[in-house]
């Protein structure tokens, strides 16, 4: 403690003066007359008042003796001359006072200290570059931890990544840990915080006046956050280049000037549910960053056409639009933004349940970008198959095309876009779309769709034999092929399909096509065997063992099998196992019932390539059996 506080001599006696620290309290013991005169110098008082223990005649007075007796300030000035590195993390393991202040000390307020030797880790710099990532969930968001968290990790490569997922309800974080991180981790770069409605101002105009570094700023559900902190982030963080911000209603219009104004490296924005945010700051935020600004979502907001205007005027660098749920936007709003010339740039658009997209506006916006090459249309509920066919004409460099629960768009309008956008389009994919019926099509004189490559049909009803007859035909180049959910979809409808095929099917999905057969497997292995790495098979209950026989025999490359819910037994296993080249990673058996603990040397086989087995609700393999292979295939990840 000596060498600590810089004294010397012993700690039990102090010469010049009474042992009493009040002069009243020595009448409580000794006669003294009103003749007796006992000079009694000044002195500081003590600081710690320690108690008198009595024993008979005698007492005695423990004086407590401990460094934590120093105020603060004076504990302050000791720890910014530690060293880096193993010293400090061993003062912070002492108590939480200490822990706490260690983490207030900033990088300028640390003495540097010569040494004659140094220990590994103790020259690297205060914060680090930034290498290292953390993350704190629920219970373990607490102030303390980000203090620990700062101290920690300052000499070990730095902060650079920082992730808040929920708080603890006792004791949540709050702008105090936010300090402790913005002192101790100015090499911060990336901030998320999610669900802390105790984090106010306070702690993110900490971040920004400590991290000037910071790039990507993720903010949800933060109640408390205002403007004002979103503006100071703007002025200090000028190299932000990520921002996104979820349910923050004291979020607003000013806060996104000023992130248009001063931050002038903003690449990517997106906003949602953000009840302060109208036209004005959308306006702001476009006008200043429209020649850097390249990912744009905006989601769940009040805007109205003249938020769209703005985007079709100024977004010249915009490559990625999502709109989403956007109730003010009408068509007229699409048709400007469509005609404003500014988006010649964009090549992926999303848009989902805004009424504004109707056959005029979305024609508009299929000639005001040339360059769009992916288009995904969600709940377009006025959309019919006249402006699915004039968009897929205007936009000439589309290449990929979803839609979903667009109820309007008929058999016609599908294959219309196959017709026109035959030359790129390499990937179309239907979801949900109930309008679609299976009726006889006759083809016209047109060339095939050689350009594409992949075809998504799920959960379309009306979408049968017929359709797939068609499809095959027009489209031979198939190598993903993904039919899930279609229980109308036979052996005479996929047939055809795999016949036609001539460049070699890669994935295949048939999952919940409950009337497919061995026959559409063993021609599929039969004809792509030697292309063919993933096959899905759930739920397909016509399927047996000898299915498998053929995928054993003729799928060399196959890596990925799921056949659950399918009639398999042990033998359709053991077939599989006896195959000679057969490079099998994943093995899907959840609800085979028929197979039992009889195929347990044959899994084993298996076990020498496979990753991952699922073996949920095989009722006739008994937990022992579950317990052996886990034992065996101790690299494979099992599911039980």
């Amino acid at each position: 403690m000596s060498k600590v506080l810089g004294f010397s001599g012993g700690d039990d006696f102090c010469p010049g003066g009474s042992i009493y620290a009040n002069p009243k309290e020595a009448s409580f013991f000794l006669p003294l007359g009103p003749q007796v005169d006992i000079y009694f110098p000044p002195r500081k008082r003590s600081r710690v008042n320690a108690p008198f223990v009595f024993d008979g005649e005698w007492f005695e007075q423990k004086q407590k003796t401990s460094i934590e007796a120093l105020p603060d300030e004076c504990l302050f000035e000791i720890f910014r001359r530690l060293p880096a590195g193993e010293d400090r993390s061993a003062c912070a393991c002492v108590s939480k006072r200490w822990l706490m202040l260690l983490s207030s000390i900033c990088k300028n307020e640390i003495c540097s200290v010569e040494h004659e030797s140094e220990k590994d880790g103790d020259d690297l710099e205060f914060g680090g570059e930034g290498y290292l990532s953390r993350s704190l969930e629920g219970k373990k968001a607490t102030d303390v931890r980000l203090a620990a968290i700062a101290v920690g990790t300052a000499s070990r490569g730095g902060l650079g990544k920082l992730s808040i997922r929920g708080s603890n309800m006792v004791r949540g974080v709050t702008s105090l840990g936010l300090k402790a991180v913005a002192r101790g981790c100015p090499s911060l770069k990336a901030l998320s915080l999610w669900n802390v409605a105790t984090v106010a101002d306070e702690g993110l105009i900490e971040i920004a006046n400590g991290c000037h570094q910071l790039e990507k700023l993720d903010l949800c559900k933060c109640p408390s956050i205002s403007d004002k902190a979103l503006i100071a982030v703007a002025k200090n963080c000028q190299n932000l280049t990520e921002l996104s911000l979820e349910s923050c209603p004291n979020i607003g219009n000013e806060g996104l000037r000023a992130i248009g104004k001063f931050c002038s490296n903003l690449r990517s924005i997106s906003i949602k549910d953000c009840t302060g945010v109208n036209d004005q700051g959308i306006a702001g935020l476009f006008s200043s960053t429209s020649l850097v600004l390249t990912k744009v979502k905006l989601q769940a907001l009040t805007v109205s056409d003249l938020s769209l205007a703005v985007i079709g005027h100024y977004g010249k660098s915009v490559t990625d639009l999502v709109l989403n749920c956007l109730p003010n936007v009408s068509e007229r709003g699409f048709w400007v933004m469509g005609n404003g010339n500014g988006l010649q740039k964009l090549k992926s658009l999303t848009v989902a349940s805004c009424r504004g997209v109707t056959d005029i506006g979305l024609e508009a916006v299929g000639k005001g970008c040339p360059n769009l090459k992916i288009a995904h249309l969600h709940k377009c509920a006025f959309l019919s198959d006249n402006g699915l066919i004039s968009f897929a004409k205007a936009a000439s460099s589309l290449e990929s095309l979803r839609l979903e629960e667009c109820h309007r768009i008929t058999q016609f309008g599908f294959f219309s876009v196959l017709f026109n956008c035959g030359a790129k389009l390499k990937a179309i994919s239907l979801a949900s779309c109930y309008g679609i019926k299976d009726l006889s099509l006759v083809l016209p004189a047109v060339s095939p769709c050689e350009s594409l490559r992949s075809l998504s049909i799920c959960n379309c009803p009306g979408f049968g034999n017929a359709s797939l007859s068609v499809l095959g035909k027009l489209c031979p180049q198939l190598q993903h092929v993904e039919l899930s959910g279609l229980e109308g979809v036979t052996d005479a409808g996929l047939l055809p399909l795999i016949e036609s095929s001539e460049a070699g099917l890669v994935k295949v999905n048939l999952s919940g096509c409950m009337n497919v057969t061995d026959k559409v497997v063993s021609s599929l292995a039969n004809l792509h065997g030697w292309t063919l790495q993933n096959l899905n098979l759930d739920g397909c209950k016509k399927i047996s063992d000898a299915s498998l026989m053929a995928v054993a025999e003729n799928c060399t490359l196959l890596c990925d099998l799921d056949v659950s819910k399918c009639t398999i037994t042990d033998a359709g296993i053991a077939a599989l196992a006896c195959a000679e080249q057969i490079n099998l990673q994943i093995l899907s058996l959840s609800g085979c019932t028929l197979v039992s603990d009889r195929s347990l040397p044959t899994l084993r086989k298996l076990g020498h390539t496979l990753l991952g087995l699922n073996i949920q609700h095989c009722n006739a393999i008994n937990s022992s059996t579950v317990d052996t292979l886990v034992e065996l295939l101790w690299r494979c990840d099992i599911l039980s």
